[in-house]
C-alpha cells in the first residue's frame, strides 16, 4: 500500500484505470525508483508497470536479479547497479531517461541522505520535477528548493485517504489472483523467534536482498514445549 500512496496520490501518476484509457497522460520520460529490490520499491515497481509507466528505471545492489524479473526491458526499463558508486548511477540514470524527454517523477524507497539517494536523483531530475520518500528529508542541502518534494505514509489510508486505501487493498487481491502482483521472496528463519537475532546479524552485515525473513512462533523452543 505504501507504494501506491506514493505513485498515485504523492507523485499524483496515473492509476491503472486512468492510464489505460488515456495513455498521453503518461509521463514521457519514465520514472525512477531507487531501492528497487525492498519491498516498498519492488512493489512500487509492479504497481508502476501495472499502470503503463516505461521506462521504470530501478535502482538496486544485490538484488538486481530479481528486480529484472519484475521488468520489461522491451519498453525501455532497466537497472543500475548502485554498487558501482555514484557517479556510474548518475550516469546509468541520465543514459536511462529517453531521448529528447525529461525526468520528471522518482520514488525512493531508500531516503536516507548518507547513501545520496535523493542527490542523485536530482542530478538528473528535471529542475521542477517531484520526489516521494519514505523518510523525512526536506532539510537536504542537496536538493533544490524548486524540486517538489513529499513524504509518503501509508497511515493516510486510515484517515483521509481511506477510499483510496479500500479501492486499491481490493485491487491487490486481484492482482495477487492473476499475477501481475507478486509477493516479495521470503526465507523461513529456523527455530521460531530464537532465529531474530541470526536474522538481524544478516541484515547488518549486508547478506539480505530482496528478501524477507519469517518467524514462526510455534517453532520456538521454549514455546513448543
Amino acid at each position: 500500500m505504501t507504494a501506491a500512496v506514493g505513485l498515485f496520490l504523492r507523485l499524483g501518476l496515473p492509476e491503472p484505470w486512468v492510464a489505460s484509457a488515456h495513455p498521453d497522460c503518461l509521463p514521457k520520460g519514465g520514472i525512477v525508483v531507487y531501492g528497487a529490490a525492498g519491498a516498498v520499491g519492488a512493489y512500487a515497481v509492479q504497481l508502476a508497470r501495472r499502470a503503463g509507466i516505461h521506462p521504470i528505471i530501478a535502482v538496486a545492489g544485490r538484488g538486481i536479479p530479481f528486480v529484472q524479473g519484475l521488468l520489461d526491458s522491451s519498453k525501455g526499463d532497466v537497472v543500475v547497479d548502485y554498487r558501482k558508486g555514484n557517479e556510474a548511477v548518475v550516469e546509468g540514470l541520465r543514459g536511462a531517461v529517453p531521448a529528447g524527454k525529461q525526468l520528471e517523477f522518482a520514488f525512493d524507497a531508500v531516503s536516507e541522505a548518507a547513501k545520496s539517494s535523493a542527490e542523485n536523483i536530482c542530478k538528473v531530475l528535471a529542475p521542477n520535477g517531484h520526489i516521494t520518500t519514505v523518510l523525512p528529508m526536506k532539510d537536504d542541502p542537496s536538493i533544490p528548493a524548486s524540486v517538489d518534494m513529499s513524504l509518503t505514509l501509508v497511515g493516510t489510508v486510515f484517515n483521509q485517504d481511506k477510499d483510496f486505501g479500500y479501492a486499491w487493498f481490493r485491487l491487490f487481491e486481484q492482482g495477487l489472483k492473476d499475477g501481475w502482483l507478486k509477493a516479495h521472496p521470503y526465507e523461513v528463519m529456523p527455530g521460531g523467534l530464537n532465529g531474530i537475532q541470526q536474522a538481524l546479524s544478516n541484515l547488518k552485515e549486508g547478506k539480505a536482498s530482496a528478501t524477507k525473513y519469517v518467524f514462526r512462533i510455534a517453532e520456538t523452543e521454549r514455546l513448543s514445549k
